[in-house]
């Protein structure tokens, strides 16, 4: 009990002890977790820091090799575009060669063929020499007829002229205007006069009336047995009552011309024939009629046509040899010329084995 009663008297003291200690260990306890926090706040920061310092590391890794993947597949379409523009250089300077040297040729031969047009130029100038010779020839005998004529003409009316005056011809008796006695020697007119005959005049034909005999009556050959009659002018009637057409309505009708339809007017072959016209059209425009083509021994066993102007009535040019000639000492193989394929086959050929190559790898 006295324990208690002790107790009971300190409780008092020990409280106030309590809340002073208590109000004295608050502001150490408050640093101290202040304390911790800041500790545990470096060290989570230090922790986040390294962490994200480390993804930074990964990221940067993954991005390095991701861009060096890129950039050497890019560099291998740059290489592989920048060989098939090379190539497709190649192949079309190749062509344009070919094409060069194939119109070269086709120009000398056809086109400007200065010994060939030399020849063909004399020839014409002998031509147009002898044309103009003959036209001349044929100017002169048309002048020396036409002269010829002329002097007929005149002797036609000088003859026709003595024969009207051949009352002025001198007799025995009495001589004539033209041979007077005082003259050497008689005027040509009474030459011309002694020579012709005199004209007479023709009597003029009595037309006969036209007599039919009783046979042509019953013949009925006679154009007096049934006379024609003319055509007599259309009568002026008034118009019919009722719905009756005009009457010219009615001749044009009778009397239009046939109109055909177009499965009649258009003849039945008109397809081929219109064929036959564009093939004919086209024959004469080509050249040669045989297919160029070089890179092949389709046409190698066949004998060369000659052109239309070595097969000319001209003569052959001589030079035509240096155009085909043919060495075969100079012959590197007896193989023939590889065909050059398009530039599209080539580029999808080359491009799937690039392909191919760039998956492997």
């Amino acid at each position: 009990m006295a324990t208690l009663a002790r107790l009971q008297a300190r409780s008092s003291t020990v409280g106030n002890q309590y809340y002073f200690r208590n109000s004295v260990v608050d502001p150490f306890r408050i640093k101290e977790n202040d304390a911790a926090v800041k500790i545990q706040s470096w060290f989570r920061g230090c922790q986040v820091r390294a962490y994200v310092r480390h993804l930074n590391r990964i990221v940067t890794i993954i991005q390095k090799w991701w861009r060096s993947f890129l950039g050497r597949k890019q560099y291998q379409v740059t290489v592989q575009v920048a060989y098939y523009t090379m190539m497709m250089n190649l192949y079309n300077a190749m062509a344009v060669r070919i094409q060069r040297r194939w119109r070269g040729y086709r120009v000398r031969k056809y086109l400007f063929n200065y010994y060939y047009l030399k020849e063909y130029l004399r020839v014409v100038s002998e031509t147009n020499d002898a044309i103009r010779k003959a036209l001349e020839e044929f100017a002169e005998m048309k002048e020396r007829e036409e002269k010829k004529a002329n002097l007929e003409r005149e002797e036609k009316k000088r003859d026709y002229q003595a024969r009207k005056m051949h009352y002025l011809l001198s007799t025995k008796q009495i001589p004539g205007i033209y041979n007077s006695p005082f003259r050497k020697e008689p005027d040509p007119w009474e030459l011309q006069l002694q020579k012709a005959k005199p004209l007479t005049h023709r009597r003029p034909k009595v037309k006969q009336k036209d007599s039919t005999s009783l046979n042509d009556w019953l013949a009925c050959t006679s154009a007096r047995s049934f006379p024609r009659s003319e055509i007599l002018p259309p009568i002026n009637r008034k118009q019919c009552q009722g719905p009756f057409r005009d009457i010219t309505e009615v001749l044009e009708q009778r009397y239009k011309p046939l109109e055909p339809t177009l499965w009649v007017a258009e003849p039945i072959d008109e397809l081929k024939l219109a064929r036959e016209e564009l093939r004919r059209e086209e024959w004469l425009r080509n050249v040669n009629d045989n297919m160029f083509l070089p890179f092949s021994s389709y046409h190698k066993n066949e004998k060369y046509i000659p052109s239309m102007h070595l097969s000319s009535k001209y003569c052959p040019i001589s030079h035509k040899e240096q155009f085909r000639s043919e060495n075969p000492k100079k012959w590197i193989c007896d193989k023939d010329f590889q065909t050059v394929l398009p530039s599209f086959e080539l580029f999808s050929k080359y491009g799937k084995l690039y392909s191919k190559a760039g998956q492997i790898v």
